[in-house]
């Protein structure tokens, strides 16, 4: 791989970064903050937490074009790209794909 190409990779890889930690953290809100308020402590509470699904949902898109763009530029075969897409779905996934995809990094530039 040739240093444009590291550089490249490098960018996607920042961009994936920050929309996996974000995607993740909206995840975390998502699952453990706004869905229990609304179904098992009251919709009388609902409605301070409403905007953690909206950002969420209108983040997601952005972490999928992220994801893609990285599994595109490394190379990932698709059902790779496909579970690095459907890990902002869950709320540690995201985490767990971040820290694979620096990890891969990591050693493709230690073996440059």
């Amino acid at each position: 791989m040739d240093d444009k190409a590291l550089q490249s990779l490098s960018t996607a890889l920042r961009i994936f970064k920050v929309m996996a930690l974000w995607c993740g953290v909206m995840s975390l809100l998502l699952w453990f903050v706004n869905v229990p308020t609304h179904y098992w402590i009251g919709k009388s509470y609902h409605h301070y937490f409403v905007w953690v699904a909206l950002v969420h949902g209108f983040t997601y898109p952005i972490y999928v074009l992220a994801a893609f763009n990285y599994s595109l530029k490394s190379n990932r075969s698709f059902k790779s790209t496909i579970l690095f897409i459907l890990a902002g779905t869950l709320p540690v996934a995201s985490f767990l794909a971040e820290r694979k995809a620096v990890n891969e990094f990591n050693a493709l530039k230690a073996a440059r």
